[in-house]
């Protein structure tokens, strides 16, 4: 090495001359060598470092991995969660198989590549935010890459030719001999039901067509099919789903019924027109999903205990609140399979039934032919309901006839967009609905958000900086009492450190006092000030609690709650 990385930084100007003085210092009371130091520390951009390297050892830099110097069969010689855990990449640059890293220093997983590729290869170095998004768009995911040639072979593909047939009682893991549009959206749907997807996108932008799936609540890349097979691609989903293929001007809603390996699947598509081509996103719901009960929920003793006693009263409006995708549904569905019994009479109206529950009757919203939710909530009212679900309240009319079921002896559960629990007291108030109504039917509110799952097997435990401490709300001596967990590379060879999702929860029952507010027409922080005095445990505290048991991270946390929002 003829430079210090710490040197060469501070000629590329990526660290000025005080900095790199005062890290030399630390690095020496430390007993480390400062260019180690540096890296350890994280004090400088991790590209930055990654370009010095290239300058330290004579290496090519590359800026940008494109679809050109990628092999498919190249990147297939070796595990995709080796290339992203060592951010690694194996490509082909100027017709030389070429081993790409983001730290040339970690020479292990560089011989082990070159053993798998050819060990001749040259070296060169990449950010490793580069070298991972490139082994995301271009890695091949299982039988991508066959069914991609299968494609290539067929390039007149045009809506024509594809296969007409129904779908809803096959089984797609049957279906791999017919045409190869067919066969790609069954593979799509397939792998996002083995990835245990939520949700699937496919984007088409300029030169590309991106297909991405959402788990655990986080986008993943998953591959980019060949631009020219784009309109073929919508056209089948939208022939699956029922919709006008001829239409490519106006947003259009469908359905789709499934079977994979005999599980029956319920798919939301939606298309959006957009600059280059209709975008479809499909949610996938499992139709034999069974609801956990309440003890499984994850709720503590005390909102546990609150819960249980509510959903037993005979009347009055219990609502779920939080942001899109916080699991409010889940939530109605695991208190609705607990009250469905054969001496109640329980119906829902939901926009769409996302799950189907035996022994409920459950209403479709059709708002092009009128039926909205106050439409079907009037209807239902002369149908003897003992327990009323609605899927959402989000305008007055909803609101008004959902309190006056409650006050004419109707238990009504139903879900509302706002922050937290207090938050809900002013969101109706706002709507319009008198605070003396809102007093005498609401029962209780519950707030939640979603945080992912850390896997016990992939956390340590450490303490956080005062700096993240401040955030929570903790004070030194409290964080003392608490285990923190941080998430740390799965050993296994598995993508995520994460496996699922739990919900925190903020859970206010409308005591004597809180109705006194309401009516006073206070503000939500003064309600939420009570709350807390009468025992409310606030989203933040719950997160907590599931941090100190070691089944999430502060990260999770702060990422769905903070200390300034629920002050």
């Amino acid at each position: 090495m003829s430079k210090r990385i710490i040197d060469i930084l501070q000629a590329m100007g990526a660290l000025d001359k005080a900095l790199a003085e005062d890290i030399e210092r630390q690095a020496q009371a430390a007993g480390k060598d400062v260019d180690i130091y540096l890296v350890d520390q994280e004090i400088v951009k991790p590209d930055n470092i990654s370009r010095a390297y290239a300058q330290q050892l004579d290496l090519p830099f590359v800026e940008a991995i494109t679809e050109k110097m990628t092999d498919v069969a190249l990147l297939a010689k070796v595990q995709f969660n080796f290339l992203r855990q060592n951010a690694v990449i194996p490509l082909l640059i100027n017709g030389r198989v070429t081993v790409v890293s983001s730290n040339p220093y970690e020479v292990l997983p560089i011989d082990d590549v070159m053993l798998l590729t050819d060990r001749s290869a040259a070296q060169a170095v990449a950010p490793s935010s580069v070298i991972v998004d490139a082994i995301n768009r271009f890695y091949p995911l299982e039988g991508t890459k066959e069914m991609l040639d299968d494609l290539d072979e067929e390039q007149g593909i045009v809506s024509s030719d594809l296969d007409m047939s129904q779908i809803n009682d096959q089984d797609i893991l049957s279906m791999v001999t017919q045409a190869p549009i067919v066969k790609l959206v069954n593979h799509i749907l397939f792998q996002a039901v083995k990835r245990e997807a939520s949700d699937i996108h496919i984007e088409p932008y300029e030169k590309e067509v991106r297909v991405r799936y959402r788990i655990d609540g986080i986008m993943y890349q998953a591959f980019n099919p060949p631009k020219r097979v784009q309109g073929a691609l919508v056209s089948r989903i939208k022939i699956m789903s029922n919709l006008n293929i001829a239409e490519k001007r106006k947003p259009q809603d469908g359905r789709i019924e499934i079977k994979v390996s005999d599980k029956a699947y319920d798919i939301r598509v939606s298309v959006l027109p957009v600059t280059h081509g209709e975008c479809v996103v499909l949610r996938l719901l499992d139709k034999s999903k069974a609801f956990a009960e309440l003890e499984q929920l994850g709720l503590n003793e005390r909102n546990f205990s609150v819960l249980k006693h509510f959903i037993h009263q005979p009347n009055g409006v219990i609502f779920v609140s939080g942001p899109t995708g916080s699991g409010k549904t889940t939530t109605l569905y695991s208190i609705l399979s607990r009250l469905n019994k054969p001496e109640v009479n329980l119906i829902t109206v939901e926009n769409p039934v996302e799950y189907q529950m035996g022994g409920i009757n459950q209403v479709q919203v059709h708002e092009k032919i009128g039926l909205t939710f106050a439409a079907a909530l009037r209807s239902i009212l002369r149908q003897d309901p003992d327990i009323i679900m609605i899927g959402e309240t989000r305008d007055v009319e909803t609101a008004q006839i959902a309190i006056q079921s409650a006050l004419t002896g109707h238990l009504v559960l139903s879900t509302i967009h706002t922050n937290s629990a207090p938050a809900t007291i002013t969101r109706l108030v706002d709507m319009g609905i008198e605070p003396y109504l809102i007093a005498s039917s609401l029962k209780v509110v519950i707030a939640q958000r979603l945080v992912r799952k850390l896997r016990p097997e992939c956390r340590e435990e450490y303490k956080p900086e005062l700096s993240v401490l401040k955030t929570l709300g903790l004070s030194e001596q409290e964080a003392a009492k608490m285990k923190f967990y941080r998430a740390v590379k799965p050993k296994d060879g598995t993508e995520s450190p994460y496996k699922g999702r739990l919900p925190i929860f903020e859970i206010m029952p409308i005591s004597e006092s809180i109705a006194r507010l309401v009516v006073d027409k206070v503000d939500a922080g003064i309600i939420r000030k009570q709350a807390v005095a009468e025992g409310m445990t606030l989203l933040l505290q719950d997160g907590l609690e599931k941090i100190n048991q070691g089944l999430t991270t502060v990260d999770e946390l702060l990422s769905v709650a903070s200390s300034e929002e629920f002050e």
